[in-house]
């Protein structure tokens, strides 16, 4: 009888381990929830609208937190900045909200500092959205800590987009060195097709003002709250942060409506 038990529970557990969803996120390593955060920027990015996207900010993977008190990991978080006035943030919020998949759960309540947006994205990744100080929202999808696995690997982008043009055109009219090869940020869009941003940095120097900006924003600037400046090119956004520390930029395309 023993024995028969020993088998019946190993090949239970067999069964388990093949068929049963996971139960706690310790059960999904950092590869397998790559793809789910890669889906959840895209759904974020079509939530936002084209018209509101700012940018895909590079994936960010921190190691050395405790999956287990024997077990190191590591946790990935992806960013989408939206934009969004001040005073208009909880309306912001709301509607992406409304816009996401019903299984996300996805609501907004008071934070400590303003509204905030709460999802789930499935697979024990989060997703908080709040506002910064600047006329932005800043959405965070988050694995939290997890066995690290075969680790995250970024979708590769094999061509340029009209992203790169705009970034370019925003580089020269800010007078920036033309050899820089601009990196490139993308997720999929529920629809199909993709989401894209090209952003590249400077370092420390002179600020840069806006005004060389505001040519190719048709003098209607979508954000222009210094040193942040954001406007429409086409059907690219084109965000700049224009610090003594650094010059930044971002050029965006958003996913269909």
């Amino acid at each position: 009888m023993t024995v028969a038990w020993a088998v019946l529970l190993a090949g239970l557990t067999w069964l388990s381990v093949r068929n049963d969803p996971p139960t706690v996120r310790e059960q999904r390593s950092l590869d397998q929830a790559g793809p789910v955060v890669d889906r959840a920027v895209g759904e974020l990015a079509r939530a936002a609208g084209a018209a509101n996207l700012l940018e895909l900010s590079p994936a960010r993977i921190s190691s050395g937190c405790r999956v287990t008190p024997f077990a190191d990991g590591a946790r990935l978080r992806r960013e989408v900045v939206v934009l969004g006035a001040t005073g208009d943030e909880r309306a912001v919020l709301a509607g992406i909200a409304d816009r996401l998949p019903a299984s996300w759960r996805a609501g907004v309540g008071p934070g400590v500092d303003g509204p905030e947006l709460r999802a789930d994205a499935g697979e024990f990744v989060a997703v908080e959205g709040r506002p910064t100080v600047d006329g932005r929202v800043r959405l965070v999808v988050d694995t939290g800590c997890r066995p690290i696995g075969t680790g995250y690997i970024p979708a590769l982008v094999t061509s340029d987009g009209p992203e790169t043009a705009a970034l370019t055109a925003a580089r020269q009219a800010l007078h920036q060195p033309g050899d820089a090869v601009p990196e490139l940020v993308i997720a999929p869009c529920p629809g199909g097709g993709l989401a894209r941003t090209a952003w590249s940095a400077t370092g420390p120097g002179p600020a840069a003002s806006t005004t060389a900006l505001a040519a190719l924003a048709g003098n209607a600037p979508l954000l222009d709250q210094p040193p942040v400046y954001a406007y429409r090119s086409g059907a690219v956004t084109v965000l700049a942060e224009l610090g003594a520390d650094a010059t930044r930029l971002a050029a965006t395309v958003g996913c269909p409506d």
